[in-house]
């Protein structure tokens, strides 16, 4: 018996290294993000990973729009993927306060914060 048998052929596709379709897939999805297509940008950022494994700017990003469509255990995986990778990234902070706002939903009942929000929050201090 052929060891991908029943299996489809579009799961086994593999795409070659590819930074600049990774780059270009990131875009995407942060159009995507600020239009608050939430599934469409997981999409992109998914798709970006494919061309460039381990990348933290979309690993980052797939785990805040994963969260805030309520993929709670997909988006802490890739919070914690994130700092896999960058453990004192940019985001790291956000990543870590997120992993603790899923794992302890009734301590913050706050999803993530687009930059929109953040930016009215300041103006108001």
């Amino acid at each position: 018996m052929h060891p991908n048998s029943g299996v489809a052929d579009d799961v086994l596709e593999m795409h070659p290294y590819d930074p600049h379709k990774a780059e270009k897939n990131i875009e995407v999805g942060d159009y995507y993000y600020k239009m608050k297509n939430y599934r469409a940008a997981e999409s992109r950022y998914q798709e970006a990973l494919e061309y460039k494994p381990n990348d933290a700017e979309a690993t980052y990003k797939l785990g805040v729009s994963q969260e805030i469509q309520g993929k709670t255990e997909e988006a802490l995986d890739a919070y914690q993927g994130y700092l896999k990778i960058l453990p004192d990234g940019p985001h790291a902070e956000e990543a870590k306060t997120a992993i603790e706002r899923i794992k302890n939903p009734d301590a913050a009942k706050s999803k993530p914060e687009s930059k929109k929000e953040k930016k009215k929050k300041e103006k108001s201090k």
